[in-house]
């Protein structure tokens, strides 16, 4: 009864997170000039879960905050309000916002497998960190054998163990990567656009290797990008973010076939495709507003061909429409966009 529980329990949830980042100029600066402080709302009210075994991707233009919520959830940022529970634990109020536990079962992929690798370091020494800092294995021969099978369930040679990272090219740093982020044995991964710097045949050899652990080893990803095509592949749902808000949270089957918000809309008619080469599209003009100093009401309304005065002064809160997804938009609320 209790293992029901707790496999029915999201391993991942976000309830009203935000971060804010103090961008204001030093001190005396304000204080002669009689400025005010400047806070740069990067996360403003996210809430979701992640189920265990899933794939949920975030996507949305440069800046939107989606870099920022994996980040608030790997713990190497702290959350200005709200809180974020990791199989049911909540972050501590202390200076380590995770236990040593749940650090150990949760990892991150970053996006640039360069420099996220130390190039004084040998890969074996780079896989088997994790290993030390967390204590899994204290014996040097059990820590070598562990980073040498790591290396070959990503696809590399345990001989590849002597070699330092710049001899490798870059999708095979990637699978260094990926590789320790293996090493603790976590359960969960959070991938910051881990194929963005790849050409895109090396991408697709990244993303067959991640789905191909994923159902091997039980894990579950919070997927980061930019790249709605990518995005299609991989999501078990998908997450749509606007200037540190979500504004669309579906399945990823529903949201490309049957959108809700107009900046999901929009996102999605940029995507190449022939098939829908005759179909009229509305285009949205204008550039992401200033995070700081965003606009009132809906975030999105000056961009937005659909707003009115209400967009223009009442925030939307993320709602079920239609029973098919979440969305935080007043013309779905009151059926006025076009089907």
């Amino acid at each position: 009864m209790q293992q029901s529980a707790e496999h029915e329990r999201p391993l991942v949830a976000l309830r009203g997170v935000a971060r804010y980042f103090d961008v204001s100029r030093p001190w005396l600066n304000r204080v002669i000039e009689r400025a005010p402080r400047l806070l740069l709302k990067a996360v403003e009210d996210v809430s979701f879960e992640i189920r265990r075994g899933e794939t949920l991707a975030l996507v949305g233009e440069s800046g939107c905050g989606k870099s920022t919520v994996a980040r608030l959830i790997a713990g190497l940022y702290r959350v200005s309000r709200g809180q974020i529970e990791f199989d049911g634990q909540a972050q501590l109020p202390t200076a380590s916002v995770w236990s040593t536990e749940v650090r150990r079962r949760m990892q991150m992929i970053c996006q640039d497998p360069y420099a996220s690798l130390n190039p004084r370091w040998r890969v074996a020494d780079i896989v088997a960190e994790p290993l030390r800092v967390h204590g899994a294995r204290a014996r040097r021969d059990e820590i070598r054998d562990r980073a040498a099978a790591l290396l070959t369930q990503v696809g590399l040679s345990p001989d590849d163990g002597r070699k330092y990272p710049h001899e490798f090219s870059g999708g095979q740093r990637q699978r260094i990567s990926i590789a320790r982020a293996l090493s603790s044995e976590p359960k969960f991964l959070a991938c910051d656009e881990p194929t963005s710097a790849l050409d895109v045949s090396v991408q697709a050899q990244i993303l067959n290797l991640m789905k191909e652990l994923q159902e091997r080893l039980g894990l579950t990803y919070l997927f980061i990008s930019h790249n709605l095509a990518v995005v299609s592949q991989v999501a078990t749902r998908v997450g749509v973010m606007y200037l540190g808000r979500v504004v669309e949270l579906a399945d990823a089957s529903t949201l490309f076939s049957h959108p809700q918000h107009p900046y999901t809309r929009m996102l999605l008619d940029a995507i190449p495709d022939l098939e829908m080469s005759g179909r009229s599209r509305t285009p949205v003009a204008g550039e992401v507003a200033n995070p700081l100093d965003p606009p009132p009401g809906c975030a999105f309304h000056p961009r937005c061909p659909h707003a009115n005065a209400r967009c223009r002064v009442e925030i939307p809160l993320l709602k079920a429409h239609d029973g098919r997804a979440l969305a935080a938009c007043h013309a779905v609320e009151e059926g006025r966009l076009p089907v």
